[in-house]
């Protein structure tokens, strides 16, 4: 099975993770740039959907002000949070 990434634009993605919130945009575009290409499909997928959110509840689930209802969401955000805190 071709990995997902090979099947979509990885461009699209980039710029739909540059939200226009600097922190959005601090925390997705590394992400995106450095560690997309090595999830699972499922999870690639799942970061797609996840950038179809507001950035409302992008920002305070990021934060961990609110737990988003789709379990999915919850276990990419906490790579997405891992992925940013790996200097401290």
């Amino acid at each position: 099975m071709a990995h997902y990434m090979q099947e979509f634009d990885k461009h699209k993605i980039f710029w739909r993770s540059r939200r226009g919130m600097l922190e959005l945009d601090l925390l997705l575009v590394p992400f995106t740039n450095e560690v997309l290409e090595t999830l699972s499909p499922k999870d690639q997928v799942l970061y797609e959907e996840l950038l179809e959110q507001d950035d409302q509840d992008l920002l305070s689930w990021l934060m961990g002000r609110e737990n988003p209802a789709n379990i999915g969401f919850k276990s990419l955000i906490e790579k997405i949070l891992k992925y940013n805190n790996r200097a401290d």
